[in-house]
């Protein structure tokens, strides 16, 4: 299946949500979020939640959530700021560099195997290089379970992003997440300049 042939792009509202069969993306986190806590983000203006409808209109094949965002350099520590810091002309060097956070992304278990996550990396990668993108943005950024599947799912050859910490310890000491505890997820990054 082709996502720009065989589905329809609309937003995410509870209208939708309520007309088509049940969204279930085998993540309970994620569709407890789709169920309620995306409408809530958008009346609150902290992220907008979009989905691809199958052809017929019956279900939701998967659904994402964008928010704005930062990487914010000064947090970092010098290897990951010296990384991101070289892939910027000197003179527009600063603090933060704007980017587009991937709050949440599901595919529904119906549509599973057929790429359709990738392919929805690949729209939002080119919706924010086009002319209707209506703000600068350098960077795709998310905070991916630190699960392997799906760590290996946003790092493939295929979606390139990069992890924004070098290692996990790493990533706990700037984020004050004591040593013993699990860390949830791991910061990536996807540098759109690498694209034009």
């Amino acid at each position: 299946m082709i996502l720009e042939n065989d589905f329809r792009f609309r937003r995410y509202n509870k209208e939708l949500a309520e007309r088509v069969s049940g969204f279930d993306c085998g993540d309970k986190d994620l569709n407890d979020f789709f169920r309620e806590d995306a409408f809530n983000y958008d009346a609150q203006l902290l992220g907008r939640s979009y989905c691809f409808l199958s052809a017929t209109d019956n279900d939701i094949a998967a659904a994402f959530t964008l928010s704005n965002s930062a990487i914010r350099v000064t947090e970092l520590p010098n290897n990951a700021k010296r990384r991101l810091v070289k892939l910027i002309p000197w003179i527009k060097q600063g603090r933060n560099y704007p980017a587009v956070l991937i709050g949440r992304l599901g595919v529904n278990v119906k549509y599973r195997n057929q790429k359709l996550g990738s392919q929805i990396i690949d729209f939002i990668k080119a919706w924010f290089l086009s002319d209707h993108n209506k703000t600068g943005c350098r960077f795709i950024v998310v905070d991916a379970y630190n699960r392997e599947d799906v760590l290996h799912f946003y790092s493939n050859n295929h979606n390139d992003f990069s992890f924004l910490f070098r290692d996990v310890y790493q990533e706990k000491i700037c984020n004050s997440i004591p040593e013993e505890e699990p860390l949830r997820t791991r910061q990536m990054y996807f540098d759109l300049a690498t694209l034009l």
